[in-house]
């Protein structure tokens, strides 16, 4: 298999190249189930029928990832993570994934508030070393695209990481409700408002206030999800 991440994220591979194979992969799939195992116990204590169906449906691309060693579990759990972790850190664990796969990004919503403003900063720097690493950047992108690959059946394991999420909410889809679907247009309506507001005192107050603007902005986007 060729090498596909980013070329700043070689230092982080390094060690493993200075390991034997059979001592690399022996502590590759040993720590990725142990964790699995741990991901699973918190989840069976707190839902064992939900947890047994999740385990269940999630089962092929569980297997196929230990079986590949595939980083994609190891992903979810760093997503995982991130849910239960101070923000920094959060925002970090995301970021990297993020960076990695690209796919995790779509995950930025189970993070707490102040995590998603540290993983948009985190992603930002690591945009900044990807296009610092050019062209060399370029040449990794033609790779991802150019190689052959079967169905990415493998990501579904991703949605492992929504499971603290969905296990700690009650109702995880109340935003899906028609029901609430009024009292959310009407959060997004009064929060335009204020944009309009702050930015009707000019060019310079408009820009002034842009900072407040995303930062609410993002609140009002990510509040549909954050219960």
């Amino acid at each position: 298999m060729p090498y596909v991440y980013a070329p700043w994220m070689l230092p982080f591979f390094l060690p493993w190249a200075l390991l034997p194979w059979d001592v690399a992969w022996f502590f590759w799939r040993g720590s990725t189930i142990l964790l699995l195992f741990w991901t699973v116990g918190w989840a069976y204590v707190r839902r064992p029928l939900s947890t047994a169906v999740a385990v269940l449906l999630l089962s092929f691309p569980i297997a196929a990832n230990i079986d590949t060693g595939n980083v994609n579990l190891i992903l979810a759990f760093m997503l995982w993570a991130a849910q239960v972790v101070r923000p920094p850190l959060a925002g970090f664990l995301w970021a990297i994934a993020t960076a990695m796969k690209w796919v995790p990004i779509v995950f930025l919503p189970l993070l707490a508030r102040r995590a998603r403003g540290w993983g948009v900063a985190w992603l930002g720097l690591m945009l900044i070393l990807t296009v610092a690493t050019l062209p060399a950047t370029v040449d990794q992108i033609r790779v991802v695209f150019a190689f052959p690959r079967p169905a990415r059946v493998d990501y579904l394991v991703l949605l492992w990481a929504t499971v603290p999420w969905i296990w700690r909410h009650p109702q995880p889809l109340w935003w899906a409700s028609p029901s609430a679907w009024p009292g959310i247009a009407a959060r997004v309506r009064g929060r335009m408002g204020r944009w309009r507001a702050r930015l009707a005192g000019g060019p310079r107050a408009g820009l002034a206030s842009f900072w407040v603007a995303a930062r609410d902005g993002t609140r009002a986007f990510f509040g549909l999800t954050a219960g």
